[in-house]
């Protein structure tokens, strides 16, 4: 069975990830002190809460230098969700201009047309750009969670595997190699956030 250890950096409730992995027959593990992490074959990053916040609370609690030795040196699967999509850019700027991850070349910026609501709330349509390891059995233009003002702007498209649009076109899903990340919230999107929460910890 895949170990999949959940980063907990103080702020949000990881039960639905946590229950969402056991439900497509991971073993997820929420790890709230690198001090007490395990070896794990996979690792998700969910996201609640502002980008300049978080990044802070990372670096305190030692995530930081974990995370990357997971994802870029030995190049395990990784997963962002929502906000955790957000942090790989170079940089946030909810609230001010704040250093994020930096493993995705781009930036994290606000949702900016004005003729809809934002945050965006709810459901909608995610157009994938060609089949990816993330998205495998899922059709084009299936419906997923939201809940976001802010959105991954990479400066290379060519890692965007799928778009969503809300008054202005913006990233829902990335692939960069090992690095998997969702705008949207898989946990809570029914069959096929479940479906996709499978394909990563099966990659």
């Amino acid at each position: 069975m895949n170990n999949v250890a959940i980063v907990n950096y103080g702020m949000g409730n990881l039960t639905s990830v946590r229950n969402a992995i056991a439900a497509v027959g991971g073993n997820p593990v929420v790890v709230s002190d690198p001090s007490e992490f395990v070896e794990a074959t996979h690792l998700i990053l969910p996201g609640v809460g502002a980008f300049g916040d978080v990044m802070k609370n990372l670096r305190r609690r030692g995530w930081i230098d974990l995370m990357y030795r997971h994802a870029i040196e030995q190049r395990k699967p990784f997963l962002g969700i929502c906000l955790g999509m957000q942090l790989l850019a170079e940089t946030g700027t909810e609230h001010g201009a704040f250093e994020g991850l930096g493993w995705v070349p781009g930036q994290a910026a606000k949702l900016t047309a004005s003729n809809v609501r934002v945050p965006h709330i709810g459901w909608n349509d995610v157009e994938f750009t060609g089949e990816t390891t993330l998205l495998h059995g899922i059709d084009s233009g299936h419906d997923f969670y939201f809940v976001h003002s802010y959105a991954l702007r990479p400066s290379d498209e060519s890692c965007v595997t799928g778009w969503c649009y809300h008054g202005e076109r913006f990233a829902a899903t990335i692939q960069q190699e090992n690095i998997f990340a969702t705008q949207f919230h898989p946990e809570k999107s029914q069959k096929a956030g479940l479906r996709i929460l499978k394909n990563f910890i099966e990659c």
